[in-house]
């Protein structure tokens, strides 16, 4: 900081201006970005289900794998100056299909709700009617739990949260993920992530 302040000024101003000038000035300065940067604050993703990098238990696994299929409680903070709305895409980067598999995909989260509870992956439960819960890789709307093939390892599971700065994104339950993964980054402006893991 000091290195910048000091060949910002010509020597003259510096010889004019003196050492300790210099430093009160440099001190200043610290202290202002200082304080910006304790004001911003992290985005972060968290949920009373999931312990972050541990194993998905058996209530989010699906049912074909001997779970409950049941979405997990998600809670977010820290959310940007300018966020109109949320959306939330869960993902599994290591399902052998070469794109991956999108687990769970909801948009037009209002700006204002900063949690969903367990079961809210179940459109028929109604915990989230403000948002969209569209298709996911599985072919139906809302969450599908984690269910790999056997013998193919542990899985990483990543549910993203992401601040946007629209109210709404121009498309519908029957969008694919991909399509409202495209719209999600053309509106972000800021993502977290919790990730755990699942195999069998």
């Amino acid at each position: 900081m000091s290195k910048t302040v000091m060949t910002s000024l010509s020597p003259r101003a510096a010889r004019i201006l003196g050492a300790g000038w210099t430093a009160r000035l440099v001190a200043a300065l610290t202290l202002t970005v200082t304080a910006a940067m304790s004001s911003a604050q992290e985005f972060t993703l968290t949920s009373e289900t999931l312990n972050a990098g541990g194993r998905m238990p058996m209530e989010q696994v699906a049912n074909a794998c001997g779970g409950e299929n049941i979405s997990p409680a998600l809670s977010w903070s820290g959310a940007p100056e300018g966020t109109k709305s949320f959306a939330l895409m869960a993902y599994d980067p290591d399902a052998p299909t070469g794109s991956g598999w999108w687990h769970w995909v909801v948009f037009n989260i209002p700006a204002d709700v900063n949690s969903l509870p367990a079961g809210a992956g179940e459109p028929k439960n109604g915990l989230i009617p403000e948002a969209i819960q569209a298709r996911n890789d599985l072919g139906v709307l809302g969450y599908g739990g984690a269910c790999p093939p056997k013998g193919h390892g542990d899985h990483r599971y990543q549910f993203r949260i992401f601040a946007l700065g629209v109210e709404q994104l121009p498309l519908d339950e029957m969008a694919s993920p991909a399509m409202v993964g495209f719209n999600v980054n053309a509106n972000k402006l800021a993502e977290a992530e919790l990730e755990v893991t699942w195999g069998r």
